[in-house]
């Protein structure tokens, strides 16, 4: 047992993070964010200001042959009115590559969403403090996963012995785009998303910004993207434009080729892959915005439903159907002049068969079973040899 004069007490500090495209400094430490200030100045939406400040693929990264890892941490909790209560966010302990234990913090702030009016109630509580303890007395390659769905204030990590920052692999660096399936809903913990999943069978570096609710083609986003250094580049577009009922096909598709313009600005020869959505039959055929199924919540359980009308596609309103063919026409039209753009039908990582093994639970997001699956589809069409990222074949 190691007395309190054992321990060594390390501020959290950028160098110490990876997945991160910006760490802010508050009262209590740091907190990572997934885009930098001027975009979040830009933003006014709370669901991509709590999206995007839940740390999904943020890990804490050093080397140490300490036995004993202690982190405190400020969470914050959400709590839905209505829903089931969610689970703590899970802190993955990864080491040398092998996932080496998992623990989640008490207390922390909490905020109570009503989703059928909108209304948000933040109360402030107190910081909890995780532990990991009999790890080998080597030196190791440790990262600490922190929750894909809860945001995370650190303050600071204590060992029973020093740490140092890890030097970089030479992985080439991942960059992926998405909405709440890329950031991760309903995935067991945060090193099984589908993303990290992917990353860790391709053997590359992930940054994710999967943004749950708010994978809505922002200028703001395209920036982050165009400005962040990576190797190889992907981006999941579909499902939030249909849920969310943000546009029509008019501004849809020229939305699409800026966005592309705009990373392209930053990453002119980057390999760069535009995946469609994934199967979801609620939004196949049938416009949104999607909604809370408000019986299910009766039943103790979360549902969403489309509330749109098939007939409106006449007058432009879009379906996944809609968006997967416009998007396959666009990446046809600019791989003329392209030869790093790729194109991937997102129904080949979970299509019409997998959605009777493996169904949508609550009609919107994988679980974590399906998480895995996403995750080993993308990785061997995306990062094997015969891969998009492999050798460049076309999908």
């Amino acid at each position: 047992m190691h007395t309190q004069h054992d321990w060594i007490t390390t501020p959290v500090t950028a160098d110490l993070l990876r997945g991160a495209l910006d760490v802010e400094h508050t009262g209590h430490g740091v907190l990572p964010h997934r885009l930098p200030a001027r975009a979040r100045a830009q933003n006014t939406d709370g669901q991509l200001a709590m999206a995007e400040s839940q740390p999904s693929g943020v890990r804490l990264v050093f080397r140490t042959r300490a036995t004993a890892i202690e982190l405190d941490t400020l969470p914050t909790k959400r709590v839905y009115v209505g829903a089931p209560p969610r689970p703590d966010g899970v802190y993955d302990l990864v080491v040398d590559g092998v996932l080496a234990g998992q623990a989640s913090a008490a207390g922390g702030n909490t905020l109570t969403i009503d989703m059928t009016s909108g209304s948000v109630e933040h109360r402030p509580g107190k910081p909890g403090t995780l532990r990991f303890t009999g790890l080998p007395d080597t030196p190791k390659d440790v990262e600490i996963w922190l929750p894909h769905n809860e945001t995370t204030e650190l303050i600071a990590v204590r060992t029973d012995g020093p740490i140092a920052p890890t030097p970089g692999r030479g992985r080439k660096v991942w960059l992926h785009h998405g909405s709440s399936i890329s950031h991760g809903s309903d995935a067991a913990s945060p090193s099984t998303t589908w993303p990290a999943l992917a990353a860790s069978l391709g053997g590359v570096e992930l940054i994710n910004l999967g943004l749950g609710g708010s994978a809505l083609l922002d200028p703001f986003t395209a920036r982050a993207l165009r400005d962040t250094p990576a190797d190889l580049i992907s981006v999941k577009i579909g499902l939030n434009v249909v849920n969310t009922d943000l546009m029509r096909l008019r501004a849809f598709g020229p939305a699409v080729h800026g966005f592309l313009d705009t990373i392209r600005e930053g990453h002119p020869d980057t390999p760069l892959l535009v995946v469609s959505p994934i199967l979801c039959p609620i939004h196949e055929d049938t416009p949104g915005p999607s909604a809370l199924d408000v019986t299910s919540l009766g039943a103790g359980r979360l549902r969403f439903k489309a509330m749109g009308d098939p007939a409106e596609r006449a007058s432009g309103k879009l379906t996944l159907g809609v968006i997967r063919d416009e998007l396959a026409r666009i990446v046809a039209q600019r791989a003329a002049e392209d030869p790093h753009l790729y194109h991937l039908d997102g129904r080949a990582l979970y299509g019409e068969a997998d959605a009777v093994r493996l169904p949508l639970p609550d009609e919107l997001h994988p679980d974590a079973a399906t998480h895995r699956h996403i995750g080993e589809r993308f990785a061997e069409l995306a990062f094997t040899a015969d891969g998009v990222f492999g050798s460049g074949a076309r999908v």
